[in-house]
Order: structure tokens, then sequence, then C-alpha cells
């Protein structure tokens, strides 16, 4: 589970405990109540860092838990609930009123891969953990927001084809050369202090939340309109 600590301006949502931090629906609604606190304390210049405790930033969807149904077919189903559930997450990422920055001291897989890149920058460990998409190599297929997100995220196709296609495990270094990460880092205390140093620079510029999230918004108008999010026209100009 989750918990959430602000320090200042910074929001830290945290993955507590040393497992694997899998995403069930549970999860989905810890991530969800935190999120929405976030936002309903929201002012300029707020930044929110989501980081995790032990080797995995998060390793995907609770598989066991989807397969404690019983059946292939009630599995399948439980797969599908998270699925449409975590929608939700990018959903609430996209349109938080705030620069957002994941964290990494260790593996993202899967849905933990997308929930890192649902926030606006990654900053990864260099000598630990890798991004990883596993769902070419478990035969399960990419729901369509999340195909949205590495499309308009990821703009090399010849990147985005060798992490869905290939399965592609991607340490920090090579990460940050194919453009997915900000920067690498040795170390898991090197990641958390580089990753305050940018929250605390883009704290510093005391952006308008809501102007933030609807340039976020239309900078990725595919993935918006898939996880149901509509723009609103502001003007609010500092003249």
């Amino acid at each position: 589970m989750c918990t959430l600590d602000k320090r200042g301006s910074l929001f830290f949502l945290t993955f507590t405990g040393d497992d694997q931090h899998r995403i069930n629906p549970n999860v989905i609604g810890n991530l969800l109540s935190h999120l929405s606190q976030v936002k309903a304390q929201a002012t300029p210049g707020s930044v929110l860092i989501t980081q995790a405790q032990g080797k995995f930033f998060s390793n995907g969807f609770d598989l066991d838990w989807a397969q404690a149904a019983g059946s292939k077919q009630g599995a399948s189903e439980r797969l599908r609930h998270m699925v449409v559930l975590f929608k939700s997450v990018v959903a609430s990422l996209l349109s938080l009123p705030m620069p957002t920055i994941a964290s990494l001291t260790g593996h993202a897989a899967a849905g933990g891969f997308v929930l890192a890149l649902s926030h606006d920058y990654i900053i990864m460990r260099r000598d630990r953990g890798v991004l990883y998409m596993s769902e070419v190599d478990l035969w399960l297929t990419i729901p369509g927001y999340v195909n949205a997100l590495f499309r308009e995220k990821i703009g090399d196709a010849s990147v985005r084809r060798d992490v869905l296609l290939r399965g592609l495990k991607m340490k920090g270094d090579e990460a940050v050369k194919r453009g997915v990460v900000e920067a690498a880092y040795d170390g898991e205390e090197e990641v958390r202090e580089a990753s305050v140093r940018m929250a605390e620079e883009l704290g510093k510029r005391k952006w308008d939340g809501e102007v933030y999230a609807e340039i976020r918004k239309g900078l990725f108008p595919q993935l918006s309109a898939m996880v149901g999010l509509g723009h609103k026209k502001i003007a609010n100009p500092r003249l």
C-alpha cells in the first residue's frame, strides 16, 4: 500500500514495505484516494514525487490476485477489472494540477512501468532496476489507453517497438539514451536527492496548477480522450 507525506510544497507518495508493490483493486483505491488528497491540497509551487521502498517500484498488476479467482475465465475477468480501474489512476496523474516525478530506485514492470510513464518525469537508478513491459512474454495484449500512453510519451517508434514487441528490459543509462527517462543516478540516495532537487526547481516556478494540467492534457490528446478527460478553456494570464 501507499503513504502520502507533505514537506513544504512537495508531496511524497510512497509504496511502503519490501514486496513487489503489485497493483490490485485495493492498491488502486489507495492510490486514487491519495491523489485526490494531493489535488485538493495543491497550491502554486506544489510537486508530486512518487517513490517506493525496497527493490521494486512496482512489478505491475497482481496476477496472484487474478488467479485466485480459481478459473481461467475468473482470472481473465479479474485482470480486465484491474485494467479498467487503473485507467482512473492514469487519468488522475494526467489531470493533476502540478508537475509529477516518478523516482525509481527499483524495477518498474508492466503496470509499474505504465504508472511511472504516467508522470511528467522519470528519474531512475543506474546500478539496479529495469523498465520492462512483460505483456508480450506473458501472452497478454495491451489496453488501448496504455498503447496511447506509450505512443504519445515515447516519440521514437523503434523504442516503442523494442519495449512492447521485444519485451526489452532497459536499465538506467539505456533508458536515458532512448529518451524514456530524464536521468539516471548511482544508488538509491542519489536518485531520491535528484528527484527532490528537480521538484524544488520546478516548484520555484509556481505555475498555476489548473493551467498546467490543461496544457499537459493538450500535449497528450489521444491519451486524454481514452481515459475520459475533457478540456477546459482557461485564461488567467499574468500580465
